[in-house]
């Protein structure tokens, strides 16, 4: 299950060969209930099952409160689960205390110690480990380099930039040479740009060094952009777990499919009737379906609207929005109280009022009851 990688990192100074263990991490019907003083139990992971493969870098995505720092505090060992296991490779963790875990954390918050340099936060653990001071400054020196602060190394956490502050929380995870680095939330307290260009830090830091990577997010964009796979989380369950374009273009189920998706994707109501998708209008949207009549709700993303003359859903634009390279209308469905959005093209003006006409090149129909997807 382990497997080696070897990677090699340009120092200042010198050449440096760095050999990195990527570990897999399995965690086997974890549950974690807390109960508060008056004896009621809330279930905070409720039987999760993944595999974070070796070298990845893992996105754990899902609103507040859906569990998934408190999975992500039980891989560290800050939490004990209250049922399930937790392997790093072969090895049980499960009742392994933190330190032996060989983690490293990166809190929300960055967790420096304001009093210390730059240098001073990074070595702090290798002292903890009593590594000859001259090595740990050499590591120090080389994890500062690899996140593009070889030169700050003097300065106090209030003299550097949010970003600065967050690489500097990274080197320092880093420096340990953990099995597995965890982050939390790590990007929440930057601005938008730096946000952005700290998000392609990290993924530039875990593929040069093959770190096997987990890191919670409630940003879909945040997750969807860096991580090798997302796994998507709602009332301390596992939803859905794929590639993040797989899970956009084929949700499991209606939560995964209004969770993700920036414009939000478009969810009314129609009914099944003897195969046929049927709108609130009359309009039949599609055939083929083999379920028994049913009232569904209908999934369309924003781009999979097309307009088209011979559409068969009849809609009035109601407001036109220019968003970037992209145009959007929101138009109104007789017989629906609520608005839907399309992406259209750019090389046609669309006027408020204005009747068009829709054909979509992809829909989802889910159970009204369940969310479950039948299409």
């Amino acid at each position: 299950m382990e497997k080696k990688k070897e990677e090699i990192f340009e120092n200042s100074d010198e050449r440096q060969r760095t050999v990195h263990h990527s570990i897999e991490v399995r965690l086997e019907n974890l549950t974690k209930e807390f109960s508060n003083k008056s004896g009621k139990v809330t279930v905070a992971v409720n039987d999760f099952s993944v595999t974070i493969p070796a070298g990845k870098l893992i996105g754990l995505l899902g609103p507040s409160g859906c569990g998934k720092s408190t999975t992500l505090y039980l891989i560290a060992g800050l939490l004990k689960p209250t049922a399930g296991s937790i392997y790093f490779g072969d090895e049980d963790v499960t009742n392994m205390p933190p330190e032996k875990r060989g983690i490293g954390l990166v809190f929300q918050n960055y967790a420096l110690y304001p009093h210390m340099t730059v240098k001073q936060n990074i070595m702090f653990p290798l002292e903890n480990m009593k590594m000859p001071r001259e090595e740990a400054l050499a590591l120090a020196q080389e994890m500062a380099e690899l996140v593009h602060i070889g030169d700050l190394m003097d300065r106090k956490p209030n003299q550097l930039s949010g970003g600065q502050q967050q690489r500097v929380a990274i080197a320092r995870a880093l420096v340990k040479r953990p099995r597995v680095l965890l982050l939390d939330e790590p990007l929440s307290n930057l601005d938008a740009r730096l946000r952005l260009q700290t998000r392609e830090e990290i993924r530039r830091i875990q593929r040069e060094t093959g770190i096997t990577t987990i890191f919670v997010t409630h940003d879909q964009e945040e997750a969807m952009s860096i991580s090798d796979e997302i796994v998507v989380m709602n009332l301390g369950l596992k939803q859905q777990m794929d590639r993040p374009q797989a899970v956009y273009e084929e949700p499991i189920n209606l939560f995964v499919a209004k969770f993700l998706g920036n414009p939000p994707i478009n969810i009314f109501e129609a009914n099944l009737v003897g195969g046929k998708l049927v709108m609130k209008d009359g309009e039949v949207i599609v055939e083929g379906f083999t379920q028994e009549d049913q009232e569904v709700y209908v999934g369309l993303r924003p781009e999979y609207l097309r307009v088209s003359e011979k559409g068969n859903i009849t809609a009035r634009i109601d407001l036109v929005e220019h968003i970037g390279r992209d145009t959007m209308i929101l138009c109104e469905i007789e017989g629906y109280d609520h608005l839907i959005r399309a992406i259209v093209p750019n090389d046609r003006i669309f006027e408020t009022g204005e009747i068009v006409k829709f054909d979509c090149t992809k829909l989802f129909v889910f159970n009204a009851e369940t969310g479950e997807r039948y299409r």
